[in-house]
């Protein structure tokens, strides 16, 4: 179906203050042909809402129009970086795509951009730098900063625009991604939306009185300042001159731009907690109307009426198209949960001798190969610099390839997570590493409904890799949890847990190379264990699927990371004092699941046993055994016999931690009265 052809007056998305000062009548006409346009679909979306027709909520971006439109207008559509928050319906109009695309967002139809996936404004373009929000906004900050860092090192002289609202200013993440762009001296302009309210929390609940928020730029090095965004002229020269100093010096700033809330926090809002007739005073100051008023008294008036009925018209048309197409087809959502599966990259075939090294040197070696011949790679952390990180997997990298490719990061794991999501987003893969795996929990927002969600809520690939130290060492309940039930446990992540050194070595390049958020489970009591030879593996994607360790007859052990070692040598005294041989598999890749192999194994032996580090209530253990058994169930010749940690916090000590934690002879007392 064609789709309605716009007026003419919205044929540009941009305007520049040279065409200002040049032709002030028709720039001023084109923007207040857009507010009109973001004003009166906004107004239209909630009356289809309210007719049933739109589901979910609606929160509509009346009264940001003065700020929001202009900034738009004002952005490089072709470098620059934003993700707009959901009163930014202006911004997504002017930033590109047809009225009905964005249309079909709301009516979740079966041309929504998102694939109805996603809610109403929850949504972007990645592939014009367009990133979709989340409902947790203040994560969307470090996103940009990243993005617009990517940019950057491309060489392009892009700037970041991101935005938040007097509530979400409190949020730990707004404080990390301030501190953070300024530390990388990033081109981010950070705006905060003032409307005095926080859903239904006014400013005097929120913050001490007199509080301004554009003064906290000084704290993190930056210039800051208000703005009236109800003044359409003054906020869009004020925005102008901002977008430019922060092009030219690559310096952040912050802006507090005051606009209104003219419909509530949503479409279901009653507004039952303001003062009476405090909204009055909203009506009075709304941008849209004193702005034409202003152009009309110029001697407008006729172009005005024009305007209008041109865009009312192009609307109603729009929503016609869009309310004839037909509702999604749920088919393909499991496919699309992760990137396509890509092509191997053109590694070279080195090391093509042997080395003899232990998992944190094959892991240093997989970073130094990954930096030496992938340009786009970015490795980041805490203490990874000079120090060569907490367990020296990244050591010497620093020296050899400088700061801008190997660069220690502040203690701020949500911001910097989120800036290495930005990063991949944008072209560049950024391989992060956790100091310990205890600390990604800092980060779960970023890792679990961020970049997890990423491919299937937007379509663009998100290629970062998380390092994650993890298991018991004797450092205590800070520094030594499995954490793969639950990370792994929300959609969209994949997840490596290799035991060998060699196995650590491919499984850096093949978690590099995919298109997916992965996590390398990376077990601290393997860093120094045993040298093995580690060489080029051409079949280094095998890490994905389980490997067999032993081959037997009498029931399959599956088990992962540290205690594959354990495992080994429990199979082989089993075998020799009792003679019961087992099917041993290194399950190496713990999401995606492959069970193809050791569920033939299960389906021959009829025995089963899962023996993991982590904790054994809701540990990963349980997600086997049910995968495994529930096909074969009838024909099982034993009760499944599952085996993890104590259901504690991990204690220090070592007597304690060893009594917490699977051990060898514990491994050995509890398979001999199973199999008794």
């Amino acid at each position: 179906m064609a789709l309605p052809k716009p007026p003419a007056i919205l044929a540009s998305h941009d305007i520049r203050i040279a065409e200002l000062e040049k032709s002030p009548v028709e720039s001023w006409l084109r923007v207040y042909a857009w507010m009109h346009l973001a004003r009166t679909a906004d107004n239209r979306i909630l009356d289809l809402f309210r007719q049933g027709l739109i589901k979910g909520t609606v929160t509509g971006g009346q009264g940001n129009e003065g700020l929001i439109v202009p900034l738009a207008l004002l952005a490089d559509k072709s470098i620059d970086v934003v993700s707009f928050s959901h009163r930014g319906f202006g911004g997504h109009l002017v930033w590109g795509d047809h009225l009905c695309d964005h249309l079909n967002q709301y009516f979740a139809n079966a041309a929504s951009p998102t694939k109805a996936r996603e809610g109403n404004i929850h949504h972007g373009n990645p592939k014009e730098r367009s990133l979709p929000m989340i409902s947790h906004l203040g994560a969307m900050l470090s996103n940009v900063a990243g993005a617009t860092d990517s940019q950057r090192r491309f060489g392009r002289p892009a700037v970041g625009l991101t935005f938040f609202g007097d509530g979400s200013s409190s949020t730990g993440d707004i404080h990390e991604s301030l501190n953070l762009a300024s530390l990388l001296s990033l081109p981010v302009v950070f705006v905060i939306e003032n409307n005095q309210y926080a859903y239904s929390t006014p400013m005097s609940e929120q913050f001490v009185e007199g509080t301004q928020l554009w003064k906290r730029a000084a704290g993190y090095g930056m210039e800051g300042f208000s703005l009236d965004a109800t003044d359409v002229e003054g906020a869009t020269r004020a925005l102008a001159a901002a977008l430019d100093k922060v092009r030219a010096t690559s310096r952040p700033i912050l802006i507090e731009a005051h606009t209104l809330r003219l419909r509530g926090h949503a479409a279901y809002d009653t507004c039952d907690y303001m003062k009476p007739g405090e909204s009055d005073s909203y009506f009075v100051r709304d941008p849209l109307p004193k702005f034409r008023a202003k152009l009309a008294v110029a001697g407008h008036s006729t172009r005005l009426d024009k305007i209008d009925a041109e865009v009312n018209a192009f609307i109603e048309e729009c929503v016609t198209v869009c309310l004839a197409i037909p509702k999604p087809d749920p088919a393909g959502m499991e496919a699309d949960l992760f990137a396509p599966t890509a092509a191997p990259m053109p590694w070279k075939a080195e090391p093509a001798a042997p080395l003899s090294l232990n998992v944190a040197q094959a892991l240093n070696a997989a970073l130094r190969k990954i930096l030496t011949e992938r340009p786009e790679s970015i490795i980041l952390g805490q203490d990874i610099g000079v120090y060569g990180g907490a367990f020296k997997v990244t050591d010497n990298l620093l020296a050899e390839f400088g700061r801008p490719r190997v660069f220690n990061t502040p203690l701020a794991e949500s911001a910097c997570t989120g800036y290495a999501i930005g990063l991949a987003v944008n072209g560049h893969r950024p391989i992060e590493e956790f100091q310990f795996a205890d600390f990604a929990t800092e980060a779960v927002t970023q890792i679990t409904q961020n970049a997890a969600t990423y491919h299937f809520r937007s379509g663009a690939a998100c290629p970062v890799v998380f390092r994650f130290p993890c298991g018991t060492v004797q450092l205590g309940s800070f520094h030594s949890q499995e954490l793969e039930s639950m990370f792994l446990s929300m959609p969209g992540i994949k997840g490596l847990y290799p035991s060998t050194p060699q196995d650590a070595f491919d499984a850096m390049l093949a978690a590099y190379e995919d298109g997916n958020p992965v996590i390398i489970f990376e077990n601290k009591a393997l860093y120094r264990c045993k040298k093995q030879p580690v060489k080029w593996n051409p079949s280094y994607r095998d890490v994905w699927h389980p490997r067999q360790v032993r081959q037997g007859d009498y029931a399959t052990f599956v088990t992962y990371g540290e205690l594959v070692n354990a495992a080994t040598e429990v199979c082989d005294y089993l075998t020799g004092e009792y003679e019961h041989s087992f099917d041993l598999f290194d399950l190496r890749c713990l999401s995606p699941l492959d069970l193809t192999s050791i569920k033939a194994s299960v389906a021959r032996t009829g025995r089963l046993v899962v023996v993991h580090e982590g904790r054994r209530t809701l540990g990963f253990g349980a997600e086997l055994v049910a995968r495994l058994v529930e096909e074969h169930f009838a024909t099982m010749k034993a009760p499944p016999l599952r085996i993890g940690s104590l259901d504690l916090p991990v204690p220090f000590a070592l007597e304690l931690e060893d009594a917490y934690r699977p051990t060898k002879e514990k491994l050995i007392e509890q398979l001999t009265a199973w199999m008794a």
